[in-house]
């Protein structure tokens, strides 16, 4: 896993740093970057740190954006890249959970370090040179033994900052390191301290969970913990939910599969947010039928009501609640041969051709999920041949392909008005049934005969 003890930097970086040379002040590169270079993993997002304050900074380049000024920060645009410059600071008071009441300028990079957050992000590689790395907390050895440990006592850290257990079970997720044992103790005990974070923050993270390449791992470390519970309480409540047939796990379980195999295939954040919550909706469905089985009926409908009410709390953008919930509620779709082609065609309607293959992808993950074993690609393969041929036949789906709109409904005479969806509604109902009635004669012809009907 570690490359070595030396990191080569970035032409860029030395071109800046010769820039903070001529001015006899110090620079360094630390976090992530450090990490990950260390590790053999190539990064162009730079923290640097310095002895210069701000201002003298804002001096030294031309353009300089103070993005976190009062914090010592500031942000250096320099060929292409915005790089993030902070003076050495201590922090003290932290009164929100989040941000230090009280900030003040350190003398050395080592005073600096010592308030990060994990030892494995608490390195400093001097520019330009690189070498020797600084490295008070022994991260390097953290990092070659894949450990997430935190600087200096674990609960002291997470008290200062309340989104650092999430942080610590991120990299869980994208590092596949561990968290040593005092950290992940120091979680649970300052779960108030996270629970003043703000929504957006947590979704960030929670983001980067779902993105890595296998988020169970972090997730069931958030139940351990509790963060499960205080995040995603929706979630956290299908832990011990038994099923039917052939499933073999929980609802919790299931659902954190179905989210791995998802990630497995490189889907898209849709499609891992819809395996991750597309079943949220069963413990308020289950009930046992008169055989003593148990049954969660219409429960897709609930999950889908349930993720809303989820990401809107996480402030999720709403095409992005709208894309995941629409996934959720259609993802119980039973196809069989014996589907007709207006069956069909009445399914693409139903999902919408964009959500098509979406929809396909979250049925691979959830099939996957319920005995653990993947199912071949093909898994869908009647159907998506089905599907695909009646999209060939470029037959009316919506109510766009039809070959009448409204302004010709009011032209034989129907009243504006909401009737004019309604009878739009059943006309395209009788087209995607049969085809060959998508003519604007036949149509004026139908459009007429349901208007008498809405006559008052």
């Amino acid at each position: 896993m570690l490359q070595g003890t030396l990191i080569e930097i970035d032409p860029i970086l030395k071109e800046i740093a010769a820039v903070f040379a001529s001015h006899n002040k110090k620079v360094f590169l630390v976090g992530g970057a450090v990490r990950d270079r260390l590790r053999g993993v190539e990064s162009h997002d730079f923290d640097l740190a310095t002895d210069a304050a701000p201002e003298e900074v804002i001096a030294m380049f031309r353009v300089v954006i103070p993005t976190g000024i009062k914090h010592g920060t500031v942000t250096v645009r320099h060929r292409g890249l915005s790089i993030e410059v902070t003076t050495f600071r201590t922090e003290a008071d932290y009164t929100d959970g989040r941000h230090p009441a009280r900030v003040a300028y350190a003398a050395t990079i080592e005073a600096d370090l010592g308030r990060r957050d994990f030892t494995m992000n608490a390195i400093a590689a001097p520019l330009p040179g690189g070498k020797p790395l600084i490295d008070p907390f022994n991260g390097i050895g953290d990092i070659r033994r894949g450990v997430i440990r935190s600087v200096g006592k674990a609960r002291e850290r997470f008290s200062e900052d309340g989104l650092r257990p999430l942080r610590a079970l991120r990299f869980v997720a994208q590092l596949g390191f561990s968290i040593e044992e005092k950290t992940l103790a120091a979680i649970k005990p300052c779960l108030e301290i996270t629970a003043k974070v703000s929504p957006e923050r947590i979704r960030d993270e929670l983001d980067k969970i779902i993105a890595a390449q296998k988020p169970s791992g972090a997730f069931l470390l958030m139940e351990k913990t509790g963060l499960l519970e205080l995040t995603l309480p929706e979630l956290a409540a299908c832990r011990g939910v038994e099923q039917k047939g052939l499933h073999r796990f929980d609802v919790l379980d299931h659902s954190l599969l179905a989210c791995d195999f998802a990630a497995k295939r490189n889907e898209s954040l849709v499609v891992r947010l819809a395996a991750l919550f597309h079943d949220i909706g069963k413990p308020a469905t289950r009930a046992l039928n008169d055989s003593g089985v148990w049954t969660f009926y219409q429960h897709e409908k609930t999950s889908a009501a349930l993720c809303r009410v989820l990401m809107t709390r996480l402030r999720y953008s709403s095409a992005m609640i709208g894309d995941v919930t629409h996934l959720i509620a259609e993802h119980m779709f039973h196809y069989e041969d014996i589907w007709t082609d207006a069956a069909v065609r009445r399914f693409i309607r139903r999902v919408g051709v964009e959500h098509l293959y979406a929809l396909y992808r979250l049925r691979l993950a959830d099939a996957s999920a319920i005995t653990g074993y993947e199912v071949p690609t093909d898994y869908l393969a009647a159907l998506v041949s089905r599907v695909d041929a009646a999209l060939a036949e470029n037959a009316a789906l919506s109510l766009k392909d039809m070959a009448l709109t409204g302004r010709d409904l009011i032209a034989i005479g129907v009243k504006p008005g909401p009737h004019i969806g309604i009878i739009l509604n059943e006309l395209l109902e009788s087209v995607v049934d049969d085809p060959k009635l998508n003519t604007r004669k036949n149509l004026l012809e139908i459009a007429g005969k349901l208007n008498q009907r809405y006559l008052p």
